[in-house]
């Protein structure tokens, strides 16, 4: 049975895709920072998928959270076929706004963990001739706002250098792109104000999200963006001078 690790997988789009991975039976290995709702998830799993469910607590924006998970893709006795790099978060501040510290952590979470973890991955897999990675980037990446806006960009145009370099070797490697998702995501206080700002037509579903980007997955597509509108946004997007995404949406502090 294949086996799956995905990060960040307590909540939200993580929790739906160790969900969908594991009714689609595979095995997951489920990582996040907070044990009990991890601990909760991995027995209701178990309970009602019949796989196995692994519990690795580890924080990515430290040194030692990462090197767990990396020594965990690195495991031959159990290897991982999938790796989902979902952890992340918005600090929804400008910088002038925020601390060091607070930046200093979204760039290990949000840029450093994906790379070395893909790395760690991409190698282990490469030597088995099969497997692949699946990153976590954001149509944000099509904006230039914001650091979230940076760093996504760079999850996607990572990806794509990783799928090229991973090119004929069984290992493929996708960016989904998610817009607007009904999430615990937008529930901080510093980004709350979006549920309201925002019509319901924005919004996608979480198991739409996680069926859009395994389905890119299987065909081995390099990036993927669900739902026809933000695919058509997109498009929108790429015609607008850059003076305009820096402007589009911008942070209400900072």
């Amino acid at each position: 049975m294949a086996t799956a690790l995905i990060t960040g997988a307590s909540r939200g789009l993580g929790e739906e895709f160790a969900w969908q991975l594991a009714t689609a039976r595979h095995d997951v290995v489920l990582v996040a920072r907070d044990r009990d709702r991890l601990s909760e998830l991995a027995d209701t799993i178990r309970g009602a998928a019949g796989v196995r469910a692994e519990v690795l607590v580890a924080d990515l924006a430290t040194e030692d959270g990462q090197e767990a998970v990396a020594e965990r893709l690195a495991s031959e006795d159990e290897p991982v076929s999938l790796l989902v790099n979902n952890a992340g978060y918005g600090l929804g501040r400008g910088i002038l706004s925020t601390t060091w510290e607070e930046e200093k952590a979204a760039l290990d979470v949000l840029v450093t963990a994906p790379l070395r973890l893909s790395q760690v991955a991409a190698k282990s897999m490469t030597v088995r001739g099969h497997g692949a990675i699946l990153n976590v980037s954001s149509v944000a990446a099509h904006l230039g706002n914001s650091t979230y806006a940076a760093h996504k960009r760079w999850v996607r145009d990572f990806t794509e250098a990783l799928a090229g370099q991973l090119h004929g070797t069984g290992v493929s490697a996708t960016a989904v792109l998610p817009g607007l998702v009904r999430t615990e995501f937008h529930d901080g206080p510093d980004l709350e104000y979006m549920k309201s700002e925002y019509p319901d037509a924005a919004w996608i579903s979480s198991e739409a999200v996680v069926e859009a980007a395994l389905a890119g997955v299987r065909r081995k597509a390099v990036v993927v963006t669900p739902s026809l509108r933000y695919a058509a946004g997109v498009g929108l997007l790429r015609m607008l001078p850059k003076s305009a995404t820096r402007r589009s949406g911008s942070l209400r502090r900072g």
